[in-house]
């Protein structure tokens, strides 16, 4: 299921999307590629060739433009071509005629730019973004000294030769930082605060949000604040809802640590490092960043009440519920207990109920999170929230109930109730996170309760809906954890019926949007290990199995024993089989899982056979049974009726079995995968064949036996399952010598014995397996 706890992440760095960054010193500063800007918005104003649909483009570049860090000419100028080619080759050829003439032509260049002030229809008046940023280098310029000007015109040269280089040899990575020697300008601030001061230079700037510049190394270049401000909101906002596009962590780290370097006092760079160190579940950085942020922000809080709304109160409560929401990712329940009363104990004395729902909220997941029974505390949640007009806690409350309701064993239509109920709040309120993750949550309740098709269908509405959320540089909320559960769903779902190549694309797809460095990725590795797993022990090569087991135990370790007891059924390891299993389920009591507990009771009535205490099973399997119905998991119910009609026909009562396979044949044919098709069908043929062997109408049994047995290998056959395929042909051959009908004989011990030479040898009697 969809973690729902992760949604109750507070962020306090974003608010609609922007970041509150504190006094970051430095307003703006000339820089060559500044020069390169002003040229492009300089021949936009005066040029009257441009086309509409081409002014439109270059109008959306205007602000990643500005606000964007540094880049090269050659990528400055593919990404103008890109919109209006005509215009990067008199932007190229206005600063190639610049560069090869004097320094004058470089004064003559500032000196001819719009005044902003002069013309109020211009389009870049004072009021507008362009005449702003105008203003800003202007002034920039005018405070520098001649040998100032001079070290920027010897840069400009320099970056203009770094392009004329890339043309005829282009470079690996980005050029390097001769195109700009800041250090040596000693440049001085635009704005009158403190750290007006340009000498620090050890500040670095990240890709461009524009055209696939996303991809490319960042260049090491100083940041002005609105660059800064900009750089942080959109990898925030990339690690929230694309993570794929934002920066891998070692280099969004990287550049974090520079950025530091030079402001070390930059609160929200801090807290942007916290968020880029919990995707690598680094415990140190995150921590001693998130310490460092709130740190920050006591400090530069303007606002020094410590009860207050804002400043140091407010800090300090959040700073205390972040540091729990973190101990609390990282599985340390102590320390985010200790963390979680301190944020409580301040909330009660501010006064602050919206910290205290955001508490009362993390201390139900913390409880759910250690095994306890948390179901009061949610309620209480989901009333205070609804009290205080809080819908997003509210509804991440109810959410947490059917989740807790669908692990206890609460009946299906009870939970979907529920989730239409929260639906309605989502829509009514927008919440598209949520509408995500309750559509989520609907496909893996409908998936543990057997309903394969209602699964489907739940995970396609997923799909194929339109985000509510506001569309911000250039991301679809489609890349969060609800998608991965989703998408990992349908890639099962497939493998289950024997469509391996679609499987395969589905993961493809899932590898391609959560490449491995990310924070979701353990889902559809997990999910891969497994399809690879089943395959190779439905082929019967087990010894391909057993390196997926070591990678499933490293993701999850109850998964990993398991698989690993049944490998080591597979190769008649009984004893070490049986002792794996009995730790297993010591596991599975603790932390009420289910569903494992079944899967146990199963595997371990199947080592009960192989020593033929066919009788000795049939306690573990009712009471496997009793546990299925009484959580409604219909899959695992109908998979333990075929063992209980495996184990009647094994002590000779087929008629019995028999009956109670009706029960069970309905919903496996309906929802089950095709191995439990194919099983299904196997037992009842061998049930047909015990029957009929004592039945005067012996020759009919036989023929309805046959036809049960071609519908099987059908099943088996689609699967890729040789190991059961094998029984099939055998038990096919067998019946047609029966009947007299030698040609079908011939053809199924030939198949058989095709397999049999293919496969590793069995046990003698492999028809006594289900």
């Amino acid at each position: 299921m969809a973690s729902v706890h992760e949604s109750l992440y507070f962020n306090p760095m974003m608010t609609n999307g922007v970041v509150h960054a504190n006094v970051f010193g430095i307003k703006d500063w000339v820089t060559p590629y500044k020069i390169g800007v002003l040229v492009l918005l300089d021949e936009m104003t005066i040029s009257k060739r441009m086309t509409l649909l081409e002014r439109r483009r270059l109008n959306k570049l205007i602000l990643p433009l500005q606000q964007g860090p540094d880049v090269t000419l050659q990528q400055l100028l593919k990404t103008v071509e890109e919109c209006s080619p005509e215009t990067a080759f008199a932007v190229k050829l206005r600063l190639h005629m610049m560069v090869a003439g004097e320094l004058k032509d470089m004064e003559s260049f500032f000196d001819t730019l719009p005044n902003p002030f002069s013309d109020a229809e211009s389009e870049a008046s004072k009021t507008s973004v362009v005449g702003l940023f105008m203003r800003h280098m202007l002034l920039a310029y005018n405070k520098l000294s001649f040998s100032q000007v001079y070290k920027l015109y010897t840069a400009l040269q320099r970056y203009h030769d770094d392009y004329l280089g890339s043309q005829s040899d282009p470079p690996a990575g980005p050029a390097g930082d001769a195109d700009m020697e800041l250090s040596e300008m000693e440049l001085t601030s635009t704005d009158d605060g403190p750290g007006g001061e340009l000498e620090k230079e050890q500040q670095d700037a990240g890709p461009m949000q524009y055209s696939e510049l996303l991809d490319e190394a960042p260049r090491r270049c100083p940041l002005s604040q609105k660059q800064a401000e900009y750089f942080l909101a959109r990898q925030a906002y990339l690690l929230k809802n694309d993570e794929n596009k934002a920066l891998k962590p070692a280099a969004l780290q990287e550049e974090l640590n520079n950025m530091l370097k030079f402001n070390p006092d930059f609160a929200e760079a801090h807290y942007l490092s916290y968020l880029n160190s919990m995707r690598v579940q680094d415990v140190f950085i995150s921590t001693h960043s998130l310490l460092h942020y709130f740190d920050r922000l006591i400090l530069t809080g303007g606002d020094s009440k410590s009860n207050g709304d804002e400043g140091y109160g407010r800090s300090l409560r959040y700073a205390a519920l972040n540091l729990a929401a973190l101990h609390c990712r990282f599985g340390h329940y102590q320390q985010a207990d200790l963390a979680l009363q301190e944020a409580i104990r301040i909330a009660q004395e501010s006064n602050d109920h919206v910290c205290l729902q955001h508490c009362l909220s993390w201390l139900y997941t913390l409880e759910q999170l250690k095994g306890s029974d948390s179901s009061v505390l949610t309620e209480d949640s989901v009333k205070m929230a609804a009290h205080f007009g809080l819908p997003y806690l509210a509804s991440l409350g109810i959410q947490s109930l059917v989740q807790q309701g669908a692990i206890g064993g609460k009946a299906a239509n009870m939970l979907m109730d529920a989730l239409k109920d929260t639906d309605i709040l989502h829509w009514k309120h927008s919440l598209s996170e949520l509408i995500d993750i309750s559509l989520a949550q609907t496909t893996s309740i409908w998936r543990m309760y057997g309903k394969s098709t209602m699964a489907l269908q739940c995970s396609q509405v997923l799909l194929n809906m339109n985000s509510l959320e506001q569309v911000d540089f250039g991301v679809q909320q489609n890349n969060t954890e609800a998608f991965a559960v989703v998408l990992c769903h349908l890639a099962e779902l497939h493998a289950e019926q024997g469509l391996f190549s679609a499987a395969s694309e589905i993961l493809k797809h899932l590898k391609e949007r959560f490449p491995p460095h990310t924070q979701h990725a353990k889902l559809w590795m997990l999910c891969d290990l497994k399809i690879q797993f089943e395959r190779a022990m439905n082929d019967g090569k087990y010894h391909l199995a057993e390196p997926h087991v070591t990678a499933i135990a490293a993701l999850d370790q109850m998964e990993g024993l398991y698989r690993k007891a049944l490998v080591m059924k597979a190769q008649n390891q009984t004893t070490d089989a049986c002792r794996v299993l009995q730790r297993l389920q010591l596991l599975c009591e603790k932390t009420k899982r289910t569903e494992m507990i079944i899967r146990v009771m199963l595997t371990t009535a199947e080592l009960h056979w192989e020593s033929s205490s066919f009788s000795t099973a049939l306690p573990v399997l009712l009471q496997a049974l009793v546990l299925a119905r009484q959580y409604h998991l219909q899959a695992l119910a109908s998979e333990t009726i075929l063992h209980l009609a495996f184990s009647q026909l094994m002590l000779g009562v087929p008629e019995q079995a028999l009956n109670i396979l009706h029960e069970a044949m309905e919903p496996i044919l309906a929802h089950g995968a095709l191995l439990d098709k194919g099983r299904a069908l196997l037992l009842v043929a061998k049930c047909q064949m015990a029957v009929a062997g004592g039945r005067a109408d012996r020759h009919t049994g036989l023929e309805q036996a046959v036809q049960t047995l071609d519908e099987a290998a059908s099943y088996f056959s689609r699967l890729g399952c040789k190991e059961r395929l094998r029984d099939t042909h055998y038990l096919q051959a067998r019946l047609h010598h029966a009947l007299g009908h030698t040609v079908q004989r011939n053809e199924c011990a030939l198949l058989f014995r095709l397999l049999d030479q293919e496969l590793p040898p069995t046990r003698a009697n492999f028809t006594n397996r289900l």
